[in-house]
């Protein structure tokens, strides 16, 4: 098959979260398995120009306000040999930032700047004079995509070309004035047809939901979450008229980053028929947070965005956070690293200096973050909600036992642990609270001490556990040809 993946995000050109990783890994994916995959990208200042071929003549896209003017530039997905094209637009994407700055958080012509993107994909596909079968829209920056195939792009040469719409987090979606609509290109009539109206506001993934001839989500609990007022983000009745299109399809992970026997990052590498590797990275990271070295003592690691829904209110909150009484109740040790909201990264610097058993690291570093998921031997993600979530998958690849909330992709890839048989390969907690979170590690903790062998059996389980993306791709290849089914449009 022919696919068009349009996405704000690839790595390694540019990446705010999983969404980058997710699109990047099923491509090369799909590209292995021997379908024509393209990307689709547009240029921000943080992609290197110098690095990439130009594509010749401009690309000139038509938009509500008059025709818009871009370059085109080349380059190849690092793995594969997938090309990338970069849609080059200096007063759209020329910026610091892919959807916002330090100081404008939220750019307030996203509306524009997303809406020709999705309209320049439609004119890359003619500038090359190759046609996809599907093309594959992710979150609401591309979520025009299906709009635009459904409403403008209707020619013999899209003919034969479905869409897809992955959701990869529901709670952004594009919303901005109604004063956007115009730049569209669209007639007002489509404001309600097409699905834009969100309470006399445009909502841009809203219409793609309504539009796309299939829709997925990155985990399968995800996509039943979604369709109920809890989760649903007030879009759950648009998802349960459109269930039949809907379906959850649970990530991968990046086999080969991801590899405790191979684990260039690591100070040691490790199997779990031989897990001393491990007992080395977690005294490498005990040294590193400036922990007291002490094998004996079970490590709780965290990588994570320092954000409300990640849990960390629940977790180190001032005034009720269980991070503080967890480590002055219990023999353990916790080490973090994040960032995110300023309350959260003081609150850490704050612990880190009246607690001499927790630590923290501000910042992001990729080679902190494989040797905290080697050298823990729990692994702390109480999101309040995860619609699919790669640490955990991380952890259990590296033998490190997650803790987490009952929830999206967290209940699709953790098992409970039965104290009785020592089966399971994490602890789960069902209500997302500063008491359940406390007694949730508590009782991983009890285990450590109490039920050693519970604890090894775990590991072994939860290291041979697979989560390939070939395996999502063939579910994905399998999506696509619904799509194609014209009963889908």
């Amino acid at each position: 098959m022919n696919v068009l993946m349009v996405s704000s995000e690839a790595t390694p050109f540019a990446k705010s979260g999983g969404l980058a990783d997710a699109v990047s890994a099923l491509s090369r994916s799909l590209r292995r398995a021997g379908h024509d995959v393209r990307l689709v990208l547009p240029r921000y200042y943080g992609v290197d120009k110098a690095a990439l071929r130009a594509v010749p003549g401009p690309l000139g896209v038509p938009m509500g306000q008059g025709e818009e003017w871009a370059s085109v530039l080349e380059g190849t997905l690092p793995g594969c040999d997938a090309p990338v094209y970069f849609i080059d637009h200096e007063g759209f994407f020329g910026r610091e930032g892919i959807y916002g700055s330090k100081s404008e958080t939220d750019y307030a012509d996203n509306p524009r700047r997303f809406s020709f993107f999705a309209r320049a994909a439609f004119q890359l596909c003619r500038k090359l004079g190759w046609y996809p079968d599907v093309m594959h829209a992710h979150d609401w920056p591309s979520a025009l995509v299906p709009v635009y195939r459904r409403f403008t792009e209707t020619g013999p040469e899209f003919e034969h070309t479905s869409t897809v719409l992955t959701i990869h987090n529901l709670g952004y979606q594009g919303v901005y004035p109604k004063g956007s609509f115009p730049y569209f290109g669209l007639p007002w009539d489509l404001f309600h047809g097409a699905g834009f109206e969100y309470y006399d506001a445009v909502n841009m993934l809203k219409a793609g939901l309504t539009c796309a001839d299939m829709l997925s989500t990155v985990s399968p609990t995800y996509a039943r979450e979604i369709q109920m007022p809890e989760l649903g983000c007030s879009l759950d009745g648009l998802l349960r008229a459109r269930s039949a299109r809907l379906v959850g399809i649970l990530n991968g992970v990046d086999l080969d980053d991801w590899n405790p026997a191979t684990d260039a990052l690591l100070p040691a590498r490790y199997t779990a028929a031989d897990l001393s590797g491990k007992a080395a990275c977690k005294r490498a990271l005990q040294l590193e947070f400036g922990l007291p070295v002490d094998g004996g003592k079970p490590v709780i690691g965290m990588v994570s965005r320092l954000t409300d829904q990640k849990g960390v209110g629940e977790l180190f909150g001032p005034a009720y956070g269980c991070a503080a009484p967890l480590c002055r109740d219990m023999d353990l040790q916790f080490a973090v690293m994040g960032s995110g909201d300023d309350w959260c990264e003081r609150e850490l610097a704050s612990l880190s200096s009246r607690l001499p058993n927790f630590k923290a690291w501000i910042g992001y570093s990729e080679r902190l973050a494989h040797l905290v998921e080697a050298g823990s031997d729990f692994f702390m993600m109480p999101s309040r909600y995860e619609p699919c979530g790669l640490n955990q998958m991380y952890s259990l690849r590296y033998g490190t036992l997650p803790i987490v909330h009952r929830t999206g992709g967290l209940a699709d890839t953790v098992s409970n642990y039965d104290q009785d048989t020592g089966s399971g390969t994490g602890f789960m907690l069902d209500h997302q609270t500063p008491r359940a979170i406390y007694d949730t590690a508590g009782w991983a903790v009890w285990a450590w001490y109490n039920r050693p062998g519970h604890i090894t059996a775990m590991r072994e389980r939860a290291m041979a556990q697979e989560f390939s993306w070939d395996k999502a791709a063939r579910e994905y290849v399998a999506l696509y040809g619904t799509a194609a089914d014209p009963a889908a449009r």
